[in-house]
């Protein structure tokens, strides 16, 4: 193609998008931003497009040496929980408003993100490492994941990331123990290890690297230093459909600062939900199969953002399994996350009991 051609499809797919946004005057809210569709459109646009996203892909080696060479058809729940991974890290690396630029420039850190997910078996966070990362528990490569089951694939895989120091946690029977999160986040004193969790030595573990340099041990820092933390509540909101007392609450979430998304979607239809309006939740597709990108210094990351338009779903279609994420860069954030848990309660509660 000529480069009019692309810049015109460019446009026309832009064009569309903005066409699709819904005419309304309610408050669109994506990851803890507030947007208003009338007078907003380029910031909630650029909000959107910013978001990693990661979709099924052909011709990569293949997993584990002898087996699929692409995750159509299974690897979708997995894309998603790379999608939420993703944004936990670009908060954490980034922050929360940081913009993707379709004309380049990223920073450094933008892009050692974008390669911890590449479609190779080396990694961090690729389909190979999660896939066979799941057969531990008990999944095989190309069968399909359950929010919950992603969720604890992305928790074991965070403690081999030699470069970022997220802890993943996962709550269990729908409860979050503040305490085990402040015990687990904290440092401990240079040496400790966590029994059973890493392949690092206690030696490794204090030689971290931070780009092209070794950073001072963090386990050697004061003990009010806190490790950024996405938090994964895995929930199930009714049995065969999503009981309409929890759609306020789960709107709720989405505009917390601290939201990361929620994983869900469909039975084997899995969507990654960054927001909502009115009675719709927003979402990225992941069931879209695209060619492998070869790994280099000049990775093209055009396909690693959704451009068209944003897919919407009725909150009432929402299979009633999911996973909540949650990113909390301080221990601040993390009480303040609290707090606003306690608002939902409370919010909740007297809403059930009118």
């Amino acid at each position: 193609l000529d480069i009019g051609t692309i810049l015109n499809t460019t446009i026309n797919v832009f064009s569309e998008f903005l066409e699709d946004l819904p005419d309304t005057d309610e408050p669109v809210w994506v990851l803890g931003e507030c947007y208003n569709a009338k007078t907003g459109k380029t910031e909630l646009l650029s909000d959107v497009h910013s978001r990693l996203w990661f979709t099924y892909r052909k011709k990569f080696s293949p997993i584990g040496g002898t087996g699929p060479s692409s995750d159509a058809g299974w690897g979708c729940m997995l894309r998603c929980g790379q999608m939420i991974l993703a944004q936990a890290l670009v908060c954490s690396q980034l922050g929360r408003a940081w913009r993707w630029r379709a004309e380049g420039g990223q920073p450094e850190k933008y892009h050692r993100i974008l390669h911890c997910f590449l479609d190779r078996k080396d990694s961090c966070y690729s389909i190979h490492q999660m896939a066979q990362m799941g057969v531990g528990e008990g999944k095989s490569v190309g069968e399909w994941y359950g929010p919950n089951t992603v969720a604890q694939v992305l928790k074991k895989l965070a403690l081999f990331d030699d470069w970022n120091s997220l802890a993943v946690y996962v709550s269990m029977d729908n409860t979050v123990v503040i305490e085990d999160i402040s015990t687990r986040l904290r440092p401990r004193p240079c040496g400790w290890q966590e029994p059973f969790t890493s392949r690092e030595t206690p030696e490794q573990a204090c030689s971290h690297t931070d780009g092209h340099r070794a950073t001072t041990c963090p386990h050697s820092q004061s003990h009010s230093d806190w490790r950024p933390l996405l938090l994964v509540i895995p929930l199930r909101m009714g049995i065969n459909h999503i009981n309409p007392v929890y759609i306020q609450a789960l709107k709720e979430c989405f505009k917390m600062p601290q939201s990361c998304g929620v994983l869900g979607g469909k039975p084997n239809l899995a969507y990654y939900f960054i927001g909502f309006v009115g009675e719709e939740l927003i979402y990225l597709d992941p069931h879209t199969t695209q060619s492998a990108v070869e790994a280099g210094s000049g990775v093209d990351d055009q396909s690693y953002h959704c451009l068209r338009s944003p897919r919407r779903m009725k909150i009432t279609n929402l299979d009633p399994s999911v996973a909540l994420g949650f990113f909390c860069k301080s221990e601040d954030d993390f009480d303040s996350w609290c707090n606003l848990v306690q608002q939902v309660r409370v919010i909740h509660s007297s809403h059930n009991s009118m």
